[in-house]
């Protein structure tokens, strides 16, 4: 299914909404489904776990965004294999998928689905799913920017950001201190309204999210003055952020339950945080490894020296360079790169030497370079008066 496009199998544009998303998949799901086509069942049945697979991705938002972004729903072919650097498992993404037509419970709501087209679920089986069940809170980005000693050193930082907090007044309760919430008289508390029809394929049962209640099952009579019965406000937080050694730029850090609460006691969702390092002015990044250019003088490099090296931590390695150095020459300190926040490998440090020409002799200096260039059988410089001496 990787190189399918969801989209077309459903017939829908990129821009669908989760209702027509879901009316698509219910037209589709009924005349492919394997009980519609005695005649023809083997290919319906393959067209019906198509049609099924389809959904199942574009209907979560965040199988969607990423089938969106990367063309496909496994983390494992999106993020370049499995684990990712901040966790285990397939990265910051989780996929499942059922073998044949059995296990709907894993495909979130096709079992309500089911239930609403064939009238007690595929297979035998019947949803007891509520639409205002428990849900996850929506998860928050922040971009942070650091260092790039920071990058190299690791930190912990403090950010503000806004989100939805408990409110403090109704205790997340959305009613007004005193009050309660109500049943809902239309949906006996349900949150959905059902209408059964009789057709061709037996009873066929339509539901819709109650309109009284706004498919939440209750009723507020005097709202929270605060919240104005949302059971949240909006508030400014500070979060603590411990970024490892060795993070580099545009990696994400994910922490669990930072993002927006959830509803009817569903789980908080996540913070993720994208990382920008500062360019520096003397060090640069190749993987693990720190680049740095050191200049030398021309007896430095012509005698060898033993050169005082500054490292991205702020101490200084003393290494010596050989007689002879010719310009532009790399050389190696071991272990002195980024580590890896993955495991306990680390990069290597290694500087290029610029050999630096002096402008200016004394006539003293010059003389003993004359002389030089002699016993090295050069042919020692010329002063011209004019152009043609």
């Amino acid at each position: 299914m990787a190189n399918k496009d969801y989209y077309e199998i459903l017939g829908v544009d990129k821009n669908v909404s989760e209702e027509e998303l879901k009316k698509a998949y219910r037209k589709l799901a009924k005349k492919y489904h394997p009980d519609a086509n005695p005649d023809n069942k083997k290919e319906a049945e393959a067209k019906f776990k198509e049609v099924n697979e389809a959904y199942e991705v574009l209907s979560n938002p965040e199988k969607r965004k990423m089938y969106d972004q990367f063309g496909t729903a496994d983390p494992n072919q999106g993020f370049g294999g499995a684990g990712g650097p901040f966790g285990g498992g397939n990265g910051y993404y989780s996929y499942s998928s059922s073998g044949g037509f059995d296990g709907f419970s894993d495909f979130g709501d096709l079992g309500d689905i089911f239930s609403s087209i064939f009238g007690g679920g595929f297979g035998g089986r019947s949803s007891s799913r509520r639409q205002n069940g428990p849900r996850q809170g929506a998860d928050l980005g922040y971009n942070l920017e650091i260092s790039f000693e920071e990058s190299f050193l690791g930190v912990e930082k403090q950010i503000n950001i806004t989100r939805n907090e408990t409110c403090s007044t109704c205790h997340g309760e959305g009613a007004k201190p005193g009050t309660k919430k109500q049943t809902c008289s239309m949906c006996h508390g349900t949150g959905q309204i059902k209408q059964t029809q009789t057709t061709i394929f037996g009873q066929m049962q339509t539901v819709r999210p109650c309109t009284n209640c706004n498919g939440t099952g209750e009723i507020i009579p005097e709202p929270c003055p605060d919240c104005r019965g949302k059971g949240t406000v909006r508030k400014q937080v500070k979060v603590t952020v411990k970024i490892p050694a060795g993070i580099d730029e545009g990696q994400e850090m994910v922490l669990r339950g930072e993002g927006e609460p959830g509803e009817k006691g569903g789980a908080n969702g996540d913070l993720r945080i994208r990382i920008h390092v500062k360019r520096h002015s003397i060090f640069k990044r190749d993987g693990q490894n720190v680049l740095c250019e050191v200049p030398i003088t021309f007896t430095q490099a012509t005698l060898g020296a033993d050169l005082q090296i500054p490292m991205v931590d702020g101490t200084k390695e003393t290494y010596r360079i050989p007689e002879g150095t010719q310009p532009g020459t790399k050389f190696t300190i071991r272990g002195k790169g980024f580590k890896n926040i993955n495991n306990s490998s680390q990069g290597n440090f290694i500087f290029t030497v610029l050999v630096q020409v002096p402008k200016k002799l004394t006539k003293e200096q010059r003389d003993l370079m004359v002389e030089l260039a002699k016993t090295m059988n050069e042919q020692p410089p010329v002063k011209k008066r004019g152009l043609f001496g």
